[in-house]
């Protein structure tokens, strides 16, 4: 079994920043893409950033220049730096991890519980 555990999450006035991190923690052989999601209140689940083993990122357009996606392999953990935040970011962000465990054949698809981002004046 894989955990994802995510932090950092909050209220924030617009303008401000937050720094999300997530842990992956259990029978991990390798993890090779790790990523953030949100989910807004009556909206789809939607890519925030994505970040391969290699360092290969691809980021959602709306938040190109404002996020940074960082992790680090070693401690299997992914990091989100928000900055400028507007009330729009305001949304369940969601930690993802493509992973393949110890004695299994395929990678599996694995997902944190989400953490509340509430960007408000």
């Amino acid at each position: 079994q894989v955990q994802l555990v995510e932090s950092g999450g909050g209220l924030v006035q617009p303008g401000g920043s937050l720094r999300l991190s997530c842990a992956a923690s259990g029978s991990i052989f390798s993890i090779y893409g790790m990523g953030w999601y949100r989910q807004a209140p009556g909206k789809r689940r939607e890519l925030v950033a994505r970040i391969t083993s290699g360092g290969r990122i691809n980021y959602a357009d709306s938040m190109k220049g404002r996020f940074t996606i960082s992790r680090v392999n070693a401690n299997n953990t992914v990091y989100l730096q928000m900055n400028s935040l507007k009330p729009e970011d305001t949304a369940v962000y969601y930690c993802n991890a493509d992973a393949l465990l110890i004695g299994a054949v395929g990678r599996i698809d694995v997902w944190g519980q989400g953490t509340q981002v509430t960007v408000s004046s």
